[in-house]
């Protein structure tokens, strides 16, 4: 029963707009020509992850940065790392989700996943992984190998839940 209410709670904290769920269709491009300059120049998921290994750094907020935000502090979390990933691969083309994982201590954690192929891609914090896999699932179990998810919840781009699934 523990667990229920705790899968609940978070369910709820994850789904009411909290840091991991920051709606990019509400974000406007600002008139800065290094930030829209840079935005072309990353035109592939490799790139937009090469970028983050080599601009960001790792700092927890309490809430979701912008993609310009983040570009112009250069500090984030796994979620703004996600949200900027997610926001340059759409503007440059790419089919992109977002993933919210809920691992059994209760701990949250986000990627970014891409389509390239037909087969999804993703980064984890700052690094991208081209694993070229069929599932969400197979995502989650590259990037937990030695984790446990209790559930993954996937949206695509406006925020529409597209899979649930519960590790049971």
């Amino acid at each position: 029963m523990k667990k229920i209410i705790l899968s609940i709670i978070i369910l709820v904290f994850l789904t009411a707009g909290c840091s991991g769920l920051y709606n990019l269709s509400s974000f406007i491009l600002p008139d800065d020509t290094g930030f829209l300059t840079m935005i072309e120049e990353l035109d592939t998921p490799e790139k937009i992850g090469n970028y983050m290994v080599e601009n960001f750094t790792y700092e927890m907020h309490d809430s979701t940065l912008t993609p310009y935000q983040l570009y112009k502090t250069n500090k984030g979390d796994c979620d703004d790392f996600a949200i900027f990933g997610i926001f340059i691969a759409n503007y440059n083309g790419y089919e992109t989700y977002h993933i919210a994982i809920i691992l059994e201590n209760g701990m949250g954690h986000y990627l970014a996943v891409y389509v390239e192929d037909n087969k999804y891609n993703y980064s984890n914090n700052l690094n991208y992984y081209p694993i070229n896999v069929l599932t969400f699932k197979e995502i989650i179990s590259h990037s937990f190998k030695h984790s446990i998810w209790s559930k993954y919840i996937v949206y695509d781009y406006d925020m529409n839940i597209v899979e649930i699934r519960y590790n049971n």
